[in-house]
């Protein structure tokens, strides 16, 4: 028996009451799953784009020393 089977077999028992608050839940998921593939392809996109941006700069001379580098204190 398969998840999807197994799931079905229990929905069909309960009351119709009981059977939306599962929609409602698998509604959720539904959502917060988009929700999670969208930050993960923004995610995606942002390094993609970083990385594009800074495409051949790590051949350059940097016009800094570590001289230049100082510690603030305030």
């Amino acid at each position: 028996m398969t998840t999807t089977q197994a799931i079905i077999q229990h929905l069909k028992s309960l009351p119709d009451s009981v059977q939306r608050e599962v929609l409602d839940f698998i509604e959720f998921l539904e959502s917060r799953q988009k929700k999670s593939n969208a930050r993960e392809e923004d995610i995606s996109w942002s390094a993609f784009s970083l990385a594009s941006a800074m495409r051949g700069m790590e051949d350059e001379e940097t016009p800094y020393t570590l001289a230049d580098v100082k510690e603030r204190c305030s």
